[in-house]
């Protein structure tokens, strides 16, 4: 069966989650319905990451197989045109080899959370943004940043309920930088523990705050106990920028892609 790599982004807000729910409407189930509304086929669409209810993403990755081998581009349009008119897009399809897996092939995935830093609420951003309306520093939040980046067991910055096995990730990247009132904290890392973002970011704003320091941070990590932490950041100022693979990742060759033509 033809296997397409999808890219897409979406606005979480009206979703209950990346994952297929009993409880509300999905991204997952929105691109299924789609797909099969065109192809009259039912397939699974696996994805890169299962963001949560309201978090959004600007370079989701996903894959679907399909029965029969259709161009990419009609892949494409024709998801995007049965999406109508959930704040979903797919922004490109390729075709990519039985191996690709869009959750298990990813070699990284970054993130950004967006904090507004004024006493004004947003407007425009509103939805896109944590308002945080009293000062923060984010210079000491950024110093308090790098005592996380590396590996570490990051069992005080999970949820209770998540079900990974082991507690032990590498962050590649956690930076804090502010361009005006938006303070940006850019994380990066080959997988995530379930809210750990979310977990950062609402323990660093502690620090911009001045109610806690690095040494409360360091504190925090060396617990292992979600108690210890910060708070667990609001779900809307978060969004999934990039799914990263190895170069060649999944790439179909001309014979493979022929042969499922004929």
């Amino acid at each position: 069966m033809p296997r397409y790599k999808l890219t897409l982004e979406y606005d979480g807000a009206p979703f209950v989650g990346w994952q297929r729910q009993d409880n509300g409407p999905s991204i997952q189930a929105a691109i299924e319905d789609a797909a099969l509304a065109f192809s009259g086929e039912r397939t699974a669409v696996m994805g890169a990451g299962r963001t949560d209810a309201g978090v959004h993403a600007r370079g989701q990755v996903a894959h679907l197989d399909l029965a029969t081998e259709r161009p990419a581009d009609t892949v494409q349009a024709a998801i995007n045109f049965h999406l109508k008119p959930n704040p979903i897009v797919i922004t490109s399809a390729e075709r990519v080899a039985d191996d690709f897996h869009a959750r298990f092939s990813a070699t990284l995935r970054r993130y950004r959370y967006l904090i507004l830093n004024r006493r004004a609420p947003p407007a425009l951003d509103r939805g896109r943004v944590w308002h945080v309306p009293v000062p923060l520093d984010d210079h000491v939040m950024r110093d308090a940043a790098s005592l996380l980046i590396g590996q570490h067991d990051f069992n005080s910055f999970r949820s209770a309920a998540c079900q990974a096995a082991s507690s032990a990730k590498t962050l590649d990247r956690l930076e804090v930088a502010r361009s005006g009132d938006l303070i940006e904290v850019d994380v990066a890392a080959r997988s995530f523990l379930h809210n750990q973002v979310r977990i950062l970011v609402g323990t660093l704003q502690l620090v911009g705050r001045g109610q806690w320091t690095r040494r409360d941070v360091a504190a925090a990590l060396a617990a292992r106990d979600r108690t210890r932490a910060g708070p667990t950041a609001p779900p809307q100022g978060l969004c999934l920028m990039e799914v990263r693979y190895e170069s060649g990742a999944g790439q179909a060759d001309d014979a493979d892609v022929a042969g499922d033509q004929d």
